[in-house]
């Protein structure tokens, strides 16, 4: 992991304040994680002693009280509360790093009244599942780019840092221990939600770095959020969700709640998200990466998709993924579809809308962990409703190959290094 993937880069007329921010997160990680500061060029703190997050150490204990698995359909998957047996926790204390980390009965936290995260807002996660191939085998989907993003996030609200490869092998330790029951192989084709998540647990009040942290994993069912008639989105004009030189690439809890508000007022118009503009310019649709794929006025076909340079958007998983896949596959015809040119930069709701008017839209798609790629057939903006085709009836030829591809690889139907195949385990 680079410098550059660690650091906020600067955002023009906030040049001061993120410099101050990159400095303190590169002390932060120096100060807390002084392996991976000195792995990405990083200066370290010579007599930093603290103990490193460490896999290796992890105790395993085993529930005495099962929970059931509830069958496809049961009313307590839309919940999105029913958890597996285990979950995975580790704490981190100022002077002493982090302890030896558990697998233990999913169970409530204990936390104080006055705990940093239910005040201060530290708190950060992650969004990931787990998937059940069509060949037997369990998977995880580049959960390397979950780990690392993580640290970008805890860095970035003064939680402390740790070698993303840990993260990785504890979220591996809970998918490979829960994964036969809650996944059995009886249901291939299936998936589970995993949310590694941190928050500030040190019981003091204080505006200022919490000298605990608490970091789990749960596994848990989730609804399925895709649309089959496609996402309609409602452009906010007056609504932001993140600014340059603030935290909207950080995957924290502060960038979710403020919106929510916005979202619940969008249903109540027959919306399912709010398209968060900035300027004008389009970033988010709800909390997934938007892509666009249409004609220039020259004529030549493009997938274009908001930039990360301002660090106003998150750096999807599924974002990357589908990047990388559309340059490899789509731009040379040889995919049965017409060739595109795949296009990151600063697009605006009025270009959406002039194209959308001329004709020149294909189609669009949201993109992420959650709606994983759900085709777009409505935006509302400013008090007229646009439509997007659909020329599957229930999505566009682009992102129903995508979607495809993704699919293959998660499941097993392709092999690919994305796919991270977990060993499970039969006893502890």
């Amino acid at each position: 992991m680079a410098p550059s993937a660690i650091t906020p880069p600067h955002a023009h007329g906030v040049q001061q304040t993120t410099e101050l921010t990159a400095e303190a997160v590169a002390q932060k990680i120096a100060q807390t994680a002084p392996g991976i500061a000195k792995a990405n060029g990083l200066q370290t703190t010579p007599e930093t002693t603290l103990a490193p997050l460490d896999a290796s150490k992890l105790v395993f204990t085993r529930t005495k009280t099962p929970m059931t698995v509830p069958e496809p359909g049961d009313p307590i998957i839309a919940t999105a509360s029913q958890c597996t047996d285990h979950m995975v926790t580790a704490v981190w204390k100022a002077g002493v790093g982090w302890a030896a980390p558990e697998l233990r009965p999913y169970g409530n936290l204990s936390l104080a009244p006055t705990a940093s995260c239910l005040h201060y807002a530290t708190e950060c996660f992650e969004g990931m599942k787990m998937y059940r191939g069509w060949d037997g085998k369990l998977r995880l989907f580049r959960p390397d780019c979950n780990a690392r993003r993580m640290l970008i996030s805890s860095t970035r609200i003064s939680l402390p840092g740790f070698d993303p490869k840990e993260v990785e092998k504890l979220i591996m330790a809970l998918v490979s221990v829960d994964g036969e029951k809650w996944l059995p192989k009886s249901r291939p084709g299936t998936q589970l939600y995993l949310r590694p998540t941190m928050i500030g647990s040190a019981g003091a009040l204080g505006v200022s770095a919490p000298k605990e942290a608490t970091f789990f994993v749960i596994a848990t069912f989730m609804p399925k959020l895709e649309q089959p008639k496609g996402l309609r989105l409602l452009a906010s004009t007056d609504g932001i969700r993140a600014w340059p030189g603030g935290f909207g690439y950080a995957k924290v809890g502060a960038n979710y709640g403020p919106t929510l508000m916005a979202t619940r007022a969008a249903a109540e118009r027959g919306y399912h998200q709010i398209l968060w503009l900035l300027d004008g310019q389009v970033t988010e649709a709800g909390a997934s990466n938007l892509f666009v794929v249409w004609r220039t006025k020259e004529g030549k076909a493009q997938v274009i998709t908001a930039p990360l340079d301002d660090k106003i958007i998150l750096d999807g998983v599924t974002r990357r993924s589908i990047l990388q896949l559309a340059r490899e596959r789509l731009t040379d015809g040889s995919s049965g579809l017409e060739a595109v040119e795949i296009v990151e930069r600063k697009f605006s709701m009025d270009e959406v809308h002039e194209a959308v008017k001329e004709g020149r839209v294909i189609e669009a798609f949201a993109a992420g962990t959650a709606f994983f790629v759900s085709p777009v057939s409505c935006i509302g903006y400013r008090e007229e409703d646009l439509t997007i085709p659909m020329t599957r009836e229930d999505s566009g030829e682009y992102a129903h190959l995508i979607k495809t591809w993704l699919m293959n690889i998660m499941y097993g139907k392709e092999n690919h290094e994305w796919g991270v195949v977990v060993e499970e385990k039969q006893e502890l």
